[in-house]
């Protein structure tokens, strides 16, 4: 039996009765199945809260920020200076940067012992709410004292030399006052020397 259009509406043979057919219930039995995932519940571990940790370095406990794989953790305390944390209302360089005219002066001081080269990295602007000299750097393999150099102009700074995850060729963050005590801008993405002690 055939209809006005020609279709033929017998049972014998469903393939040539309504082509259409297929597809469209093939597509709505995966967007029955897109809308049933998008309903799951998350895991519960997901919103479980975090344990704590505690930098073997230090004895206190890291700071929370967000996860990024890679990067050393967000460590109060040590670094070469004791300088007070900035006010969460810092906007500006000179805001953020906490560090004394003492402190940039004995920053600044040449070694007083021989240091050893561990080799030239990028370095760009580390979390500026960090206070103190320090610099997160995958050529460092142990936090450590160490100076770093700016070739261009011969300026140094003692730092304290933090892990950072990654190739030994890979950038560096260094802290706002190191990087303004060796004449860097702080938009700049200049190579610096590094030495450990």
């Amino acid at each position: 039996m055939q209809g006005r259009a020609g279709l033929a509406f017998s049972s014998d043979n469903e393939d040539e009765e309504l082509p259409m057919t297929r597809p469209i219930m093939l597509f709505s039995g995966a967007l029955a199945l897109l809308v049933l995932t998008a309903c799951t519940q998350p895991s519960q571990t997901q919103n479980a809260p975090k344990a704590e940790v505690i930098d073997p370095a230090t004895g206190q406990p890291v700071i929370a920020g967000p996860d990024l794989t890679g990067t050393a953790p967000r460590t109060p305390g040590k670094t070469i200076t004791t300088a007070a944390r900035p006010s969460p209302a810092a906007r500006t360089a000179a805001e953020f940067d906490t560090t004394t005219r003492e402190q940039k002066a004995a920053a600044a001081a040449p070694p007083a012992a021989a240091e050893r080269r561990l080799g030239a990295t990028v370095a760009s602007l580390g979390d500026p709410s960090q206070p103190g000299f320090w610099i997160k750097t995958p050529l460092a393999k142990s936090e450590a004292d160490g100076r770093i150099v700016n070739p261009e102009n011969g300026k140094s700074a003692k730092v304290r030399l933090i892990p950072l995850g990654g190739p030994a060729s890979g950038g560096s963050q260094v802290s706002l006052p190191a990087l303004q005590l060796i004449g860097v801008s702080l938009t700049d993405l200049p190579t610096i020397e590094v030495y450990g002690n």
